[in-house]
């Protein structure tokens, strides 16, 4: 199953609807097919999303979306998920999502989401109103009516009266009962800035090393009801440690993060599902962001359509891409704004890191007028405490 479209509207956060394309919509050469995963005739997926904004832009906001509809996807309890609370302010939802089938079939699923706020402060959702539609590649002749479903009757419609479906479990339930279908998450959105290296069974030596180079070996053993973690330095005794959080006394918070997505990427490719990381350069170097993202713009590595979605404060790195149209540009003018660089920028040679830090395409740059305001007052502070 793989995600064609999102669409979601009602989100208070937005000035406008929400819309983010996940299939190349600009023409594709064939060098770009080196670094998309083929879905059927001209139909391609961009392995690699990138959102990329100025601070509070809705950039971690996008994500948490994101992450709510491919859970939708799954029949996870909404009410289960952390990302419920990205409703918290939003009285109704829409959310369109597209997809495309195992079987080659597209679909666009219609839910919608209604919230409100518990006696004790909770995010409550239910699911009031759902449509699922359904139509076969073969009547997709170009890349618009790829998520056309006009005068198309729904093959599936939530009544209400299902007797075993909770309210906040999508109908998807069904479907994916009867094709054998979900998607594979690897959700780092809670680990942003939090550096503790869960309990993973192996830790390739070839990824440790890589991260860092005087690390011999790194692995967890599980002894009755502890878990021992072995650390060994090159040229020095193995260090025994006993919890997790003692690896931050030996690693650097790179090394931690770095293992944990690394293992998770590799898994994530293996499976052909999707990778969610929020401001993927904490912590690590360029050249490390650069080669996670690579991975899944490489066809070599990324066989089974595993797709990568993440946001970044770096410019340097749009200059990965050779297209535009998986690029999103994040504002806050007065509500969130989301704008594919396709539209802001017609041309794929320019270097979009110059673009991009010029402030040309968008407001993308402090302002002027505060950042004048910043000086001065840090000038002026400073001075003070030198009296």
């Amino acid at each position: 199953m793989k995600l064609l479209r999102l669409q979601v509207s009602g989100l208070s956060l937005f000035k406008d609807d929400l819309d983010i394309m996940f299939y190349g919509t600009q023409n594709i050469s064939i060098e770009d097919k080196e670094t998309m995963y083929p879905l059927f005739s001209n139909i391609y997926l961009n392995c690699a999303t990138v959102f990329i904004g100025k601070n509070a832009s809705g950039k971690t906001t996008i994500l948490q979306v994101l992450s709510l509809a491919l859970h939708l996807l799954n029949n996870e309890p909404i009410n289960h998920l952390k990302e419920k609370y990205v409703l918290r302010e939003s009285e109704k939802v829409t959310m369109n999502i597209y997809f495309y089938s195992n079987q080659g079939d597209i679909y666009c699923l219609k839910s919608v989401i209604k919230t409100e706020i518990s006696d004790n402060n909770d995010v409550l959702c239910k699911i009031v109103d759902e449509k699922l539609w359904k139509k076969p590649q073969k009547s997709v002749s170009s890349k618009k009516m790829l998520t056309d479903f006009q005068n198309i009757e729904p093959i599936q419609i939530r009544s209400g009266n299902e007797i075993y479906l909770m309210e906040d479990v999508s109908m998807m339930i069904a479907h994916n009962k009867k094709n054998k279908e979900n998607i594979t998450i690897s959700n780092f959105l809670s680990y942003t800035n939090i550096h503790t290296l869960s309990s993973i069974k192996d830790i390739p030596s070839e990824i440790i090393t890589f991260l860092d180079p005087t690390v011999e070996r790194l692995y967890f053993e599980q002894s009755g009801n502890k878990t021992l973690i072995h650390l060994k330095f090159k040229h020095k005794e193995e260090i025994l440690l006993n919890s997790v959080t003692e690896l931050e006394f030996y690693l650097s918070s790179g090394t931690i993060k770095g293992v944990m997505t690394f293992v998770h990427a590799r898994n994530i490719l293996t499976k052909g599902g999707y990778l969610l990381i929020d401001e993927l350069e904490n912590h690590f170097n360029k050249e490390i962001v650069s080669t996670i993202v690579r991975l899944f713009m490489d066809k070599n590595f990324n066989k089974k359509g595993a797709v990568l979605v993440y946001t970044t404060h770096y410019p340097e790195l749009l200059d990965e891409y050779n297209r535009n149209d998986s690029i999103y540009i994040t504002e806050n003018k007065e509500g969130l704004c989301v704008t594919n660089l396709s539209k802001l920028l017609d041309r794929n040679d320019i270097k979009k890191s110059d673009v991009y830090q010029s402030g040309m395409i968008a407001q993308t740059t402090p302002e002027y007028e505060a950042y004048m305001h910043m000086k001065k007052y840090m000038f002026n502070y400073i001075s003070s405490k030198e009296m």
